[in-house]
């Protein structure tokens, strides 16, 4: 649940129902439900993935936010739960030569702390990194917006999570948007945008993690190309709540 009341936040994005995009939260409403199988796709929830790969979920959703971006290659009937399973444990679950990090921790620049580590996965300040400060950072901004995330094995920068909270944030300003200008909601909708900008800055971590998946996910490429789509679509939100200040 998000209480916005609790958020803390530098800066308060100002809305103006005039010039707000589908004031009456359908735009909205499709950004959380992309964040929506974002979250679970990269959560192993498979089931959802198969689903949305078979029947065109994500183009409908891409064509509904008038996105320039190509879905074909998330466009897989052939795919289903039980192979799509073994894919995603190999690259996100079980530590091994395909074994990629879906946490923001392990693709930092800079890690947060020297530590020593017999594990054969992770060296001394590089990626393996587990719970460092863009951790810290997350469990805050879930802690001050009352968010408590069901995803992401309880890593809370993995990008589950991430993107749980993301859709949870867009979901509650669609419910704001029809009732704007009431003073109280155009308040409550500014803080959520501040909100959301501020997570997709985090998000920029985006870009070496999409980059190692590509290496890793070579030969079927399936989860490569939903990285890619993610990472698309993180730079065109952002882009466009940027736009909207």
């Amino acid at each position: 649940m998000i209480d916005t009341n609790e958020i803390e936040t530098a800066e308060t994005s100002t809305v103006d129902e005039a010039t707000t995009p589908a004031g009456d939260g359908t735009v909205a409403q499709a950004r959380a439900d992309v964040y929506g199988f974002l979250a679970a796709s990269f959560d192993g929830d498979m089931e959802t993935l198969a689903s949305a790969l078979a029947d065109g979920t994500v183009a409908r959703l891409v064509e509904q936010l008038e996105i320039d971006v190509q879905t074909d290659a998330l466009d897989r009937p052939d795919l289903d739960a039980e192979a799509l399973q073994i894919g995603y444990d190999n690259l996100f679950v079980v530590p091994g030569p395909r074994y990629v990090p879906p946490f923001a921790s392990a693709h930092a620049d800079e890690p947060s702390e020297s530590f020593e580590s017999d594990s054969p996965y992770h060296e001394e300040g590089q990626a393996g990194e587990l719970l460092g400060d863009p951790a810290q950072a997350a469990a805050h901004r879930y802690a001050t917006a009352g968010f408590g995330p069901e995803r992401g094995d309880g890593v809370p920068d993995h990008v589950a999570a991430t993107f749980e909270f993301l859709r949870a944030l867009c979901e509650r300003e669609a419910q704001l948007l029809p009732v704007a200008p009431d003073s109280e909601a155009v308040e409550e909708v500014g803080t959520i945008r501040a909100l959301q900008q501020q997570t997709l800055e985090e998000l920029t971590w985006l870009a070496p993690f999409q980059a190692v998946v590509a290496e890793q996910d070579a030969a079927e490429g399936l989860f490569a190309e939903l990285t890619q789509f993610a990472r698309t679509f993180v730079d065109w939100d952002r882009e466009q709540l940027q736009a909207d200040k």
